[in-house]
């Protein structure tokens, strides 16, 4: 859940849902479908779009800068492209790791440093909703952030006999593209110079990876299965003096179940944004 909305655009997750109710100012594959809080880590539909404007809203931008001001609209440049350039050093330490190992085995304890520290930095995409320099809801960006928090921190790195696991490689490409590619939308978003490759990689490159990214993240939450009811971690049992109980086997267990109905919902919805959004398509979506 790895983001469980970024409201949609590419890899998947226990988040990604980063992926309800369309948020307050929709936005193309990160606004989610009534009914799907961004729940699927490898979604990219978070609507967290750092300031830059999508769709219909690119044409209230500067507007919309004027309103919050050259301090706002210079951080939040300076985050995206701080975040690109995260993801970039990722990719680029991915590929150099297995040029010169030839293998994935020790690819995520390379590169889980720089992994954990880009993903949590993401946590400030909550502060900037709460405080208003981003229009969206503060409870589904929240939820989107989460979901990957989750699966890098309660999952991968929580498990370490899951870490080589080739289903880990596969939500790992799924994040690093799908980032880039984000953070560098939002990046010549505000400064109003989009090219077109990155426009249409957007709104294309979550046709494969997204499928690819909830694959990595199902098979890897599956694998750690066997550990976690094994070892009881993360669980409480009783009795004890609180006398409440948690198995996070089981909840691991609704996790995995959850995508079910959120994955067809979400990837459904990011189609129709795309045909929307590069096809000039006008779609009606109903409400539940």
């Amino acid at each position: 859940m790895g983001r469980l909305t970024e409201a949609a655009e590419a890899g998947g997750g226990v988040g990604a849902a980063r992926s309800a109710g369309p948020p307050p100012n929709p936005l193309p594959l990160a606004a989610s479908t009534p009914g799907c809080s961004a729940t699927m880590a490898s979604s990219d539909e978070d609507g967290s779009n750092g300031g830059a404007p999508e769709l219909g809203e690119e044409r209230e931008a500067p507007g919309r800068r004027r309103r919050l001001g050259w301090a706002a609209t210079s951080w939040l440049t300076f985050y995206n492209i701080a975040m690109t350039a995260g993801w970039l050093v990722l990719a680029i330490a991915m590929v150099r790791f297995y040029m010169e190992k030839g293998t994935h085995k020790g690819l995520y304890k390379s590169i889980q440093k720089t992994l954990k520290f880009f993903q949590t930095f993401a946590l400030l995409e909550i502060a900037h909703c709460l405080i208003g320099i981003v229009p969206t809801s503060v409870l589904v960006t929240g939820v989107q952030v989460s979901s990957r928090i989750f699966m890098v921190w309660l999952v991968t790195h929580s498990i370490k006999p899951i870490q080589n696991e080739e289903s880990v490689v596969l939500f790992l490409i799924s994040w690093t593209v799908t980032e880039i590619t984000r953070y560098s939308f939002y990046t010549f978003s505000l400064l109003d110079h989009l090219p077109y490759f990155i426009k249409w990689a957007r709104y294309n490159f979550f046709i494969i990876l997204y499928p690819i990214g909830v694959a990595g993240e199902l098979l890897t939450i599956y694998a750690a299965l066997p550990y976690v009811k094994k070892t009881g971690m993360f669980s409480i049992r009783l009795p004890n003096k609180y006398n409440v109980s948690f198995d996070y086997y089981y909840f691991l267990l609704i996790i995995m179940a959850s995508y079910i109905p959120l994955f067809p919902q979400l990837y459904f919805h990011m189609l129709r944004q795309r045909r929307k959004v590069l096809h000039g398509e006008v779609i009606v979506e109903k409400d539940d």
